[in-house]
């Protein structure tokens, strides 16, 4: 990523409104691609561990491995790309991703996969972060705002289809499901022949460039020892119990160790200046809500669908159509006004109030809920996350100067990725404790004994294999319980929305950047005319 300096030169000239949509075109197919391979094997998981005769931990771990990798590199991949050039990293991305799409496609066994998984994981968090950081550096925060919509419809359709790709792939038998993995194949290279003709960024190369290996390191294995924990706590052991303490105890004192890194090194990769502020603090807090509602809604309402209700995969997916609705329209319409206005306060509050109903409403379900009821209470939550979601990432981004964009944006969406990560691991568990706590209470009334009570009888997804009162007292479990979780998120949602009430009004600036007063002149760059 080095080469010889070249003169100083003018900054480049600002892209025209055709040239940044060609750019964005391919930015939101590689940003789609690597937000879908999150969520495209969640229905498809059963027939792949079956395929590859794995356990039922290995089935945890295909998912988590990735959302580790994707969670604890994401500020990383920010700090790299204020350091250095954003196209040839995206390109690096583009390549990572692809690549370990194949090798995953191609695994032999879960191990394998796990692994290839990881790799994807890395890529993953790269395009997301990566793709948000270009837009920044193309695009004024006040002319962000309308792009920003387009960028908030990819992300949370691809939050929400992944499933639904994912179902007709697996009720399709002559695709099989390596093809969930496949299918990003033809997509990243299109997109990396699109980004090469069509995003021409300079090279910029700062002469005194550092890289924060330890702090970068500290995060990771902090964040990784943390979500490691959460995955398995309440089932392979109790919340309180010795690995508990090792765990929990051992990821808080690599973070602790993380932030004295990063107070005292030159090149932080988390800007502890920045987050440390008013409203990037609150942006960030207002983001975990909002990362929880993509996250497990995605993941909950397809599980309510197919085991509750009894619906297929590919009925599933079509079922959660409204929450995708309500964010693709949302999310581009708040973004056009955003820009017209220069304000983000009034849409991220009006989002976070229409979130918070969407969730007490999805608090109400049952296995009987009409799915009229259901589908408006999933429109709700879908137009507020697209209301707010890109706009806290704006509001952060027109707090900090060009050179430090890559950072403040690595740490809001590290945040929102690990709220979602997190509250999927504890909506999870909550869900599991409940159904077994309903099918123990539904096998007695029915007067059925099963040997291990609850947890016993709904420890298999097999609903069909099941005799045929059982299985009914298992789907009414799954579709009552699922309301506890959703009463959950919704109690959170109202931590972001109290966090969005003290959000300081402010207008978009119309320049690429801004001189933080006090800290004098920006570091000495040198700007190359070649791109990369």
């Amino acid at each position: 990523m080095s080469a010889q300096p070249a003169a100083p030169s003018a900054a480049a000239e600002p892209m025209t409104h055709r040239q940044i949509l060609e750019a964005l075109s391919g930015l939101l197919l590689v940003l789609f691609v690597a937000m879908i391979s999150a969520t495209i094997v969640s229905v498809a998981l059963p027939q792949i561990i079956g395929a590859l005769e794995g356990s039922q931990s290995q089935y945890t771990w295909v998912v988590t491995a990735s959302l580790l990798a994707s969670t604890a590199s994401t500020p990383i991949w920010g700090k790299l790309a204020d350091l250095f050039n954003k196209k040839l990293l995206l390109q690096i991305a583009i390549v990572i991703f692809m690549v370990s799409s194949l090798a995953c496609g191609f695994a032999q066994n879960t191990g394998q996969l796990i692994a290839f998984r990881a790799i994807q994981g890395l890529g993953m968090g790269a395009l997301q972060i990566l793709t948000q950081v270009v837009i920044a550096a193309m695009i004024s925060p006040k002319e962000r705002g309308r792009y920003n919509g387009y960028l908030g419809a990819v992300m949370a359709v691809a939050t929400v289809g992944g499933p639904l790709i994912g179902g007709l792939i697996a009720d399709t038998s002559w695709l099989g499901w390596r093809w969930c993995f496949f299918i990003a194949v033809p997509f990243t290279v299109a997109a990396f022949a699109m980004l090469a003709k069509t995003l021409n960024m300079p090279t910029v190369r700062r002469s005194d460039v550092s890289i924060d290996y330890w702090g970068a390191t500290l995060i990771a294995l902090g964040v990784s020892v943390l979500l490691i924990w959460v995955t398995f706590v309440g089932g392979s052991f109790d919340w309180l119990s010795w690995q508990t303490a090792a765990m929990a105890g051992g990821g808080v004192l690599l973070l602790v160790a993380a932030v004295f890194v990063e107070s005292v090194v030159k090149e932080p990769v988390v800007p502890l200046h920045v987050i440390r502020r008013r409203t990037p603090a609150l942006a960030i807090l207002a983001s975990l809500a909002v990362g929880m509602a993509m996250f497990g809604g995605s993941v909950f309402l397809g599980q309510y669908f197919q085991i509750g209700r009894g619906y297929g995969p590919t009925a599933a997916g079509l079922l959660t159509i409204p929450m995708m609705v309500g964010v693709l329209f949302s999310s581009t319409i708040s973004g056009r006004m955003v820009s017209k206005s220069g304000k983000t306060k009034p849409y991220i509050l009006a989002g976070l109030i229409v979130l918070l109903a969407g969730f007490a409403g999805l608090a109400t379900l049952d296995h009987q809920t009409p799915l009229v009821l259901v589908s408006a209470y999933m429109l709700a939550v879908g137009v507020g996350v697209g209301m707010s979601m890109q706009n806290l990432v704006l509001v952060i981004q027109n707090t900090v100067p060009l050179r430090e964009i890559g950072a403040a944006s690595g740490a809001v969406t590290f945040f929102r990725s690990l709220g979602g990560t997190i509250g999927v691991s504890v909506l999870g568990a909550i869900l599991a404790g409940q159904v077994a706590t309903n099918i123990t209470e539904g096998l007695a009334k029915a007067g059925i004994p099963v040997a291990g009570g609850g947890a016993a009888a709904g420890g298999s997804l097999n609903i069909a294999a099941l005799p045929e009162p059982v299985r009914e007292i298992v789907r009414a479990a799954y579709g009552d319980a699922t309301g506890r979780i959703f009463l959950v998120s919704a109690a959170i949602a109202v931590v972001g929305l109290i966090a969005a009430i003290f959000l300081k009004p402010a207008r978009l600036r119309d320049s690429l950047d801004i001189t933080e007063p006090g800290t004098g002149p920006a570091p000495k760059q040198e700007v190359a005319t070649t791109t990369a």
